[in-house]
Parts: C-alpha cells; structure tokens; sequence
C-alpha cells in the first residue's frame, strides 16, 4: 500500500483551493510524504468552503503510540474496514472527511523480479485528491494538531494497480477522487453514502513509470573532517 507520495508546491497551491492563496505562501513541507511528514490536506470550514490544513501523515503519530505498545502503521486505511477500527472509526462515524492533494504517489513492482519504485500519477500529469479522514490531537505544549490518513480499496482487477506489490499479496489501491466529485466527498455527511465514493479511477487516464529513489549522498570523509572545524 501506498506509504510514500509527493504532495504539491506551495506554488500549486491555487490549484488546489481554487482561488489565490497568498496567505499560504510562507507554508513549507517536504517534497516527498512519508509516515509522520507534514502535509497539507483540504477539508470544509465553517461555510462549506475549502480549507487548507497542514497534518502529519498517519492517523496516529508515532508520538501519540503509548508507550509500550508496539509501533504500528495508520497511514492507509482499509475501505472495508473503516467502521471496526479503532484507529479509523472515531473519525469514519463523524464524517471528518479530507482530500489528500498530490501530484503522484510510489508503490514498489516487481515485474523485473526485484522490488522497484515506480510513479503513478495521471496521464496529463495534473494534480488530483486522494479520498481520506483527519483527526485532531491535543499535543504536549497545549497546542492541537492534525493528522490524516488515505483510503485504499481492493485493485485485484484494476488494470493499472493491481500491477503493484509482491505477486502473492493483495493488491491495493488509493481512492483517487474525480475532480467533479472532490466538493461532494468533503460535504458529505452520511458514512453510508460516503461509501460510493470509494471507486476506482480509470486506468487509462492514469500512467505509471520508474522512478528509483535518488541516492543518498555521503559526505567524503575529508569534506566531514573539514566540516568539524567549523
């Protein structure tokens, strides 16, 4: 399942609000979103209009595990199970519905015979939403913080995704939301009927490509000693 994509550029960000944005301007996160990575993601305010909120990827952050309890994993959420799981219910019951902006996310194939990264994003590489829940959290210095996860479905006939993980697993698939269908999906307010919105996006308005994971540059031993001078 999906644990790793690439969110938008704060440059991108009218595209996703529909209007300027100039007040997100100074907002900054990492170009690629892993667990517990800041992202922005885009629920309904007060009047039903878009907002823009920046969370931590994982329905729970690590630092919210108790301690000794076994770190695990809330960065996808199972359609079929979004109602049973304490992680995912609170939120499911509430309708705290979200759209997870992006411009393509990565899931391993091994078509080759050995795991490679591969891209997938749509076909005239314009930014599209993934459906997902959001929940708040009281931190440690008194502030509140949000969180998000993403919704897969089962992709074992999906043309596209169900080229993706280890041949022997499930394959899965993040909800990619219609554009027409991105505002319907954030004001709904029925668990029930917020299940139709769980589909599959269209295969061939998707693509997928290589994309390995560029290499970590180590600091010449030299360069570091060097560096420790200073």
């Amino acid at each position: 399942m999906c644990v790793n994509y690439r969110p938008p550029l704060p440059e991108q960000l009218d595209m996703v609000l529909g209007t300027l944005v100039d007040l997100y301007r100074d907002w900054d996160w990492p170009s690629e979103t892993w667990k517990d990575y800041t992202a922005p993601i885009v629920r309904t305010g007060v009047d039903g209009e878009r907002v823009l909120q920046l969370a931590s990827y994982g329905m729970v952050p690590r630092r919210h595990i108790p301690a000794g309890v076994k770190p695990f994993d809330t960065m996808n959420a199972r359609a079929e199970s979004l109602g049973e799981k304490r992680s995912f219910a609170p939120a499911w019951r509430r309708a705290q519905l979200c759209a997870v902006p992006m411009t393509c996310f990565y899931e391993p194939c091994y078509e080759s015979g050995r795991a490679e990264r591969f891209g997938i994003g749509m076909q005239d590489d314009s930014l599209f939403f993934v459906a997902g829940l959001w929940r708040e959290w009281s931190e440690a210095d008194g502030t509140i913080a949000a969180s998000f996860t993403q919704i897969t479905i089962n992709a074992d006939d999906h043309p596209l995704m169900r080229r993706f993980h280890k041949p022997d697993d499930e394959k899965r698939a993040l909800v990619v939301l219609p554009p027409s269908d991105v505002d319907a999906w954030l004001h709904c307010r029925e668990p029930e009927l917020a299940r139709s919105f769980l589909r599959h996006y269209p295969s061939d308005a998707m693509k997928a490509w290589a994309a390995p994971k560029a290499p970590v540059k180590k600091t010449p031993p030299a360069a570091q000693q060097n560096l420790e001078l200073f």
